[in-house]
């Protein structure tokens, strides 16, 4: 392993051990034996809060291209939840691992790197993209890494996420880490952002342009609210979806030009079977609600896209309500995954429907650039302590979190430290 005792950290002292406590720091570069992580094991598949128990594990092996980063802290997202229950796929189907440590978000340290790793160093501070792949076919050189036959989503797809106090990554999903955040806002936002930038501005000749209208569904979530930021920095008009009034101020401020309550409406769930009457008592409530988005954007004003991902729910009413010509852009279905629509407004409008899935690098990248830049708002909205982390899940899963994104504290020993060096004083987790 290629080790460099700088990286920008001053020397300090630390025993060496075969396992730390949380918040207990190890000599820089030195990789213990073992590590405490939240992990889940296939027979216990359920609610995260069975499904998840604390254990001591080894600390990863590194091949030549990965990299172990020391993780300060966390991102809670819908994919802890979804390990968890074992769908829409059990993560073990595919890695086969005896037991799966989620997470797909983390700021962190490099705390060891492969000996064909060039671009980073022991010390470098990083946050960490979700998506791998083996790098060596044509859409890794050349075309999309995300229509790979080997891409996959770490920590969701790999046994080894960040809900642990090491991880190992491929070198590639490294970005900088923004120095202006803490450790805990830098851990909230990559896996939401650099979906929601790929769903707005990677699907040619759909990319988001000056002056467009979006639709946005959960807007006060942390999918909605960087997409909400990445409209209005482009230039665009977002018009933001809630099922709370309480949220209406968050997702104004964010920039929103206007904010819908799907609860003023009744038109959700399966589209009723064409040509009945519930059909036509869903219309009228469809035209009510595509009406409400006029009242917003101008009579006959239709959105040239629709930002979605409750998927059953919303679905029917997403490609009624979008423009002829218009592009409705899904990346998950937390409300269900039996989608139905009126095929007649897609083929007629000639609309089209538009899978996205994470991002590539590049993408990831151009999203992180504009959180260095001081652009976006992480939009943080919670911090779990380590031993909370199976109850932050269970939040998510209820829809009882807050708006915005969520964190866990990992190796960090409490809030608002931005450096390592912040850490080491405040000392370990009392």
């Amino acid at each position: 392993m290629a080790l460099d005792t700088h990286g920008g950290i001053a020397a300090y002292e630390a025993p060496e051990k075969d396992l730390y406590e949380l918040g207990e720091m190890p000599p820089l570069g030195f990789v213990p034996k073992q590590m405490y992580a939240w992990a889940i094991r296939k027979e216990r598949h359920g609610e995260p809060d069975t499904a998840m128990q604390l254990e001591v594990v080894d600390v990863p092996q590194l091949d030549s291209n990965e990299v172990l980063v020391l993780v300060m802290a966390a991102g809670v997202n819908y994919n802890g939840v979804w390990a968890s229950l074992g769908q829409p796929i059990s993560p073990f189907d595919g890695h086969k691992a005896p037991y799966h440590i989620a997470g797909s978000d983390a700021s962190g340290i490099v705390w060891a790197v492969g000996d064909k790793v060039k671009r980073w160093k022991v010390g470098d501070e990083v946050v960490i993209h979700c998506n791998q792949d083996d790098g060596d076919d044509e859409e890794c050189n050349g075309g999309d890494p995300m229509y790979s036959s080997s891409q996959r989503i770490w920590g969701y797809e790999t046994p080894d996420g960040s809900f642990a106090q090491f991880t190992n990554v491929q070198a590639q999903q490294l970005m900088p880490r923004p120095k202006h955040l803490t450790w805990e806002e830098a851990a909230c936002y990559t896996l939401t952002l650099a979906t929601a930038y790929r769903m707005l501005f990677g699907h040619e000749p759909h990319d988001l342009k000056p002056g467009q209208n979006v639709l946005v569904w959960g807007a006060s979530g942390g999918l909605g609210s960087y997409a909400i930021q990445l409209i209005n920095t482009a230039g665009a008009n977002a018009i933001g979806v809630i099922s709370d009034e309480s949220k209406r101020d968050f997702v104004m401020s964010l920039g929103a030009k206007g904010v819908l309550n799907r609860k003023d409406f009744n038109c959700w769930g399966q589209l009723p079977t064409v040509n009945t009457p519930e059909y036509a008592e869903w219309f009228k409530e469809a035209r009510k609600f595509g009406k409400a988005i006029w009242d917003i954007t101008g009579k006959g004003v239709n959105v040239d896209m629709v930002f979605e991902h409750p998927g059953e729910a919303t679905f029917p009413v997403s490609t009624f309500v979008v423009k002829k010509g218009g592009m409705v852009v899904i990346c998950a279905g937390t409300t269900g995954f039996n989608l139905t629509f009126d095929v007649r407004y897609m083929w007629m409008h000639q609309k089209r429907l538009q899978g996205s899935h994470f991002a590539h690098l590049k993408q990831a990248a151009a999203a992180n650039k504009l959180m260095l830049e001081r652009r976006l708002d992480p939009c943080m909205s919670e911090v779990f302590e380590w031993n909370d982390l199976p109850a932050a899940h269970m939040k998510m899963r209820r829809n009882e979190h807050k708006p915005g994104n969520m964190s866990v504290l990992v190796q960090a020993p409490r809030t608002g430290l931005r450096t390592f060096e912040d850490a080491l004083e405040a000392g370990p987790k009392g």
